[in-house]
Formats: structure tokens, C-alpha cells, sequence
């Protein structure tokens, strides 16, 4: 931008009204926001200076391009961010279809981010040798650990609250990352291989990574959110699914088990237990209940990464090695389907949906192995909003 185009657009700024947010460079008091923004109604960019907006807007500027892409159906990719003027041509599974998707939202530089924030590639994740060998932590990284799952606890169950019919999922991406900004952390999803927000938000036929969008939901869905917190150089990560307003019985039922074969699976570790084991508990309890466990996404180690080894499996008869031991950290995120496992990608190379178009629910949690059993970092708050058994006292 020239200098003669950043005073017109100072001398058009000065006309408005002052800004009361923190810089997104510096963090000061602001007193200016990017025009730009406000001619294309994005979220508030607010700076404290022109010195501050001038050494900003070679990655600011990125924001008025992608908010293009809300103009047709927009998509995100694993390779980059795409546009298609009309639908693509795609069998759907299910009623779901996607809708527009906002421009990812802004972190200020104050907060330290994880190294895909630059350009969408967790180059320390690839080159890691985590991705081979379980690490198991010291009490100081677990104490790290455990702070970066109370965040992400805290920040899920503000998106909780915000759940109910006529709320759009991006809503819920905008509740999620100013709750992540406020606590100082970086919402880990956001560009991680390219992913274009805050938080992944999946509904009814969506088994996991679904994009938040301009789509309202509706009273009987079912809506997962899945929450990473990125503060101190640690992940904290889980997720939940939430019922909007009533919904019908089966969903409920869906819901339930998916929850109680997680909560039993983590019973069940300790040190010694092989990590295939936890595929043979879940899929159990879930077989009994009438549904099917998927079988292409799993848990995995974090950390100081976002996904390294161990991954764990859960549906039965995996072939997961290596057993658990003291001080290994890992999610276990089981996805449990009404109808078929089997699932489809949407075309946005995010999506998975399943195959059948019947629902699917999702529940996560973080735990580190202890001498006793698992220590659930990443546990529900006495002040934690209820979920729908707990609403009404079952």
C-alpha cells in the first residue's frame, strides 16, 4: 500500500468512531480500524496507529481477499482455499449442504502461535520424531498441558452457551476465537493444513472437521464443536456434541452412548493396557446400543504438538501397538454413527459426512496416563453447561 493510500484511507478514518479495542499488532489501546473492514462488514480490525496499520497490512490485507469468497460457495482445501461460483457437483449423503463461509478471523501478534500460522504447514509436526515415539511427560510439560486443556475446556463450554436454534455455526467460530484471544491462546484448528477457522463445527450427517458457515441451525440438530487451545507451547483439545433445542429420540440415544463408550474407554486405561484395547471397549458399548463405530479418524498423541504418536483406534480388532504408560498424554475422540461407518468427504477436502446420511456424534477428551489409571485434563467444571441428560436429571 502506498503512503498516499494509507493517509486517504487515515484521513477517512479519522471521520469515524474510535475504535475501544486492543491494536491487533501491539495490543495498545486502538483508536483507528481498517476501513477496508468496515466497507465489507468483516470483524473490527482495530489498530492504535497508521505506524501500527502500515507494518500490519502485508498479512491484514489477506482478510479483504478471502472475504471475497463468501460472494459464491467457498470452500477449503488441504492444498489452499478455492472458489466455486455455483455448487459443485456433488452426491450429497444427507439434507446438509454447505453455505457461505466468512474470512478466518484475526489473532493479534501478541500471541504465540504455532508455526503453520504462517503459511498452513506444521513443518515441527512433519519433521518431528513424536510422529514415531511416545513421549511420556514430565510433571512440569503436564502441569503446561493441563493449563492448555482448562483453557480449552473453559472456551467449549462458552460455545456451549451460544447453542440453540437460528445461531450459525460461524457465530459459534466467532464466540470460540474471541474467548481464545481473551485467554491469551491461539484456537489451534485456524490454518492448520489451510483449515479456514477457529473451530470445527459438525452437524447431524458431518462425523468430524466440519467448516463453521453463514448456515442457521435448527431446533433438532445436533452440532459437535471441537475445541484446541494453543497457549504456554501446549495443546489442549476436545469436543462435545450438543443437541439444539429438541431433538428426537434416536438423537438423543446417539448422543448418550457415544459419550458413555468414551467415559468407559478412559475407565479402562492405565498403565499396561494396550492402546487397541480402547477400540474393543468403545466398540462394544457401542454395538450394543444399535450403532457403528468410524473406523478412518482416531485419537492421537499431542502436546507440543498437535497430532503425534500414539494413535488410537476405536472400533475392535484394531492392529494399534504399544501400550500405555505413565505420563503419556493422548485424546481418545470416538465417532459414532447411526447407520453405516463408512463416511464420504465433502468436496472441500474438510468435511467428513456419512455415507448414508444418518447422524453422527462425537465426544473428546485429553488424558494423561497416571500410576492409577487417567487423569482426564481436559474434564467438565462443576460450571459447566449441562448436557441434555444432565438437563433433565437422567
Amino acid at each position: 500500500m502506498s503512503a498516499a493510500a494509507a493517509e486517504t484511507e487515515e484521513e477517512q478514518q479519522q471521520s469515524k468512531d474510535v475504535v475501544v479495542a486492543p491494536c491487533l499488532r501491539c495490543n495498545e489501546p486502538s483508536k483507528l480500524q481498517c476501513p477496508k473492514c468496515v466497507e465489507q462488514g468483516l470483524p473490527k480490525a482495530p489498530y492504535c496507529s497508521q505506524e501500527c496499520f502500515k507494518a500490519a497490512w502485508g498479512e491484514h490485507k489477506k482478510c479483504h481477499k478471502s472475504a471475497s469468497l463468501a460472494d459464491g460457495w467457498a470452500f477449503c482445501t488441504r492444498r489452499g482455499r478455492s472458489r466455486a461460483a455455483t455448487m459443485p457437483a456433488f452426491n450429497w449423503t444427507g439434507d446438509l449442504r454447505p453455505f457461505k463461509i466468512g474470512p478466518p478471523r484475526q489473532v493479534p501478534e501478541h500471541i504465540a502461535r504455532p508455526d503453520y500460522a504462517a503459511d498452513g504447514t506444521p513443518y515441527s509436526e512433519q519433521e518431528s520424531r513424536q510422529q514415531r515415539n511416545v513421549v511420556c511427560r514430565s510433571p512440569e510439560e503436564i502441569e503446561g498441558i493441563r493449563r492448555a486443556c482448562l483453557v480449552g475446556r473453559e472456551v467449549l463450554d462458552e460455545a456451549a452457551r451460544a447453542v440453540r436454534p437460528g445461531v450459525t455455526t460461524d457465530e459459534i467460530d466467532r464466540v470460540v476465537h474471541d474467548a481464545m484471544m481473551e485467554a491469551g491462546a491461539y484456537p489451534s484448528p485456524l490454518n492448520y493444513y489451510n483449515f479456514p477457522k477457529s473451530v470445527c463445527t459438525s452437524i447431524n450427517e458431518v462425523i468430524c472437521h466440519g467448516i463453521p458457515d453463514q448456515r442457521e441451525m435448527a431446533e433438532g440438530d445436533i452440532v459437535n464443536v471441537d475445541v484446541t487451545a494453543f497457549i504456554g507451547g501446549w495443546h489442549g483439545d476436545l469436543n462435545e456434541t450438543f443437541a439444539v433445542g429438541k431433538v428426537d429420540e434416536a438423537s438423543r440415544k446417539l448422543i448418550k452412548a457415544t459419550h458413555d463408550a468414551l467415559m468407559a474407554a478412559i475407565a479402562a486405561c492405565r498403565p499396561g493396557v494396550r492402546f487397541r484395547d480402547v477400540g474393543d471397549i468403545i466398540s462394544r458399548h457401542v454395538t450394543q446400543n444399535g450403532f457403528s463405530v468410524v473406523k478412518t479418524y482416531c485419537g492421537h498423541g499431542i502436546g507440543d504438538l498437535f497430532h503425534c504418536a500414539p494413535n488410537i483406534p476405536h472400533y475392535a480388532h484394531n492392529k494399534a501397538v504399544g501400550v500405555m504408560k505413565e505420563g503419556m498424554v493422548f485424546t481418545i475422540e470416538p465417532m459414532v454413527n447411526a447407520g453405516t461407518w463408512r463416511d464420504v468427504m465433502w468436496p472441500d477436502g474438510w468435511t467428513a459426512v456419512t455415507a448414508d446420511g444418518k447422524r453422527s456424534a462425537q465426544f473428546e477428551h485429553q488424558i494423561v496416563i497416571t500410576p492409577e489409571g487417567a487423569d482426564i485434563l481436559t474434564k467438565r467444571l462443576p460450571t459447566s453447561p449441562p448436557l441434555w441428560w444432565e438437563a433433565e436429571g437422567q
